[in-house]
């Protein structure tokens, strides 16, 4: 068992749930409420979710494609762009990068670049910095 387990409060939205997940590479976040466990999401939870309304989910809108479509030819055109290791999610205009990087410089050009395509209302950094050598890594600054 782990000592120090990452937990989501009991008012944590879905979102922060996948989020903690994905920022710590677990497949469970215990869920608690002033100290005590009162429940677990799993990533099965979440698939299962998921597969309930897959055919309710809406695609993404003309505008959020293109905005992707812009990023992604402007990476390509780049030399420094780490293309191959890095994703690119819009939603209502909001850019989500992730993906590993290994040049801690690339992160902010990266923002820069798709803050820079028309249609953009925010960038979100997920982006995580890899050290080859040693196996160190940083995650994307926290949001707060």
């Amino acid at each position: 068992m782990t000592h120090d387990a990452h937990t989501a409060n009991v008012d944590a939205s879905l979102e922060d749930i996948v989020r903690v997940m994905e920022r710590h590479h677990v497949k469970r976040v215990p869920v608690v409420e002033e100290g005590t466990v009162v429940g677990i999401v799993t990533r099965a939870n979440l698939l299962h979710a998921l597969a309930g309304i897959a055919d309710e989910i809406v695609p993404s809108s003309a505008g959020d494609t293109a905005i992707r479509e812009k990023i992604f030819a402007e990476l390509k055109r780049q030399t420094w762009a780490p293309v191959a290791v890095i994703d690119v999610t819009v939603r209502k205009g909001v850019v989500v990068l992730s993906g590993a990087l290994i040049d801690e410089r690339q992160r902010q050009a990266l923002r820069i670049l798709a803050e820079n395509v028309p249609g953009v209302k925010k960038v979100q950094d997920d982006l995580v910095w890899f050290e080859p050598e040693t196996g160190m890594y940083l995650e994307a600054p926290e949001k707060g």
